[in-house]
C-alpha cells in the first residue's frame, strides 16, 4: 500500500517560514520523480517543485523560484519544501506527489503524477 504522508503545515506570519515533508512508504522512493503543488479554493492545483528520482535535477515553477527548496533524502524515504519569505497569496493547501522515473518534461502536470499526499494547510497571515 502506497502512503504519502504529509506534515509541517500551519500558521505563519508574512515574511515567515516554514518546512513541508513527505514521507513515502510502499514504494521505490529511489526511483520517483517528487514534487509539490498547491490548490486553493476553486482553483486547478499549480505546480511548485519537482525533484527528479536520481536528485541531479530540479525544476521550480516561477511562483517558486528563489523562495522554495526542494529536496530529498533517499535513506528515510522522505521530500522536503522549504519556503522563505512567505506571503498572504501563498495560503494554500500543500499537496506532494510521486511520479514513477522519467523526465521533468512535464513536471507541472497534475495529471502526470502516480500519487499524491493528503495535502497540508499553510496559512499565511498578514
Amino acid at each position: 500500500q502506497v502512503q504519502l504522508v504529509q506534515s509541517g503545515g500551519g500558521l505563519v506570519q508574512a515574511g515567515g517560514s516554514l518546512r513541508l515533508s513527505c514521507q513515502v512508504s510502499g514504494l521505490l522512493f529511489s526511483r520517483y520523480n517528487m514534487g509539490w503543488f498547491r490548490q486553493t479554493s476553486g482553483k486547478e492545483r499549480e505546480a511548485l517543485a519537482t525533484e527528479r528520482w536520481g536528485g541531479r535535477d530540479t525544476v521550480y515553477s516561477n511562483i517558486a523560484k528563489g523562495r522554495f527548496t526542494i529536496s530529498r533524502d533517499n535513506v528515510v524515504n522522505t521530500v522536503y519544501l522549504q519556503m522563505h519569505n512567505l506571503q498572504p497569496q501563498d495560503t494554500a493547501t500543500y499537496f506532494c506527489a510521486a511520479k514513477w522515473d522519467g523526465t521533468l518534461a512535464r513536471y507541472n502536470d497534475q495529471h502526470d503524477y502516480d500519487y499524491w499526499g493528503q495535502g497540508t494547510q499553510v496559512t499565511v497571515s498578514s
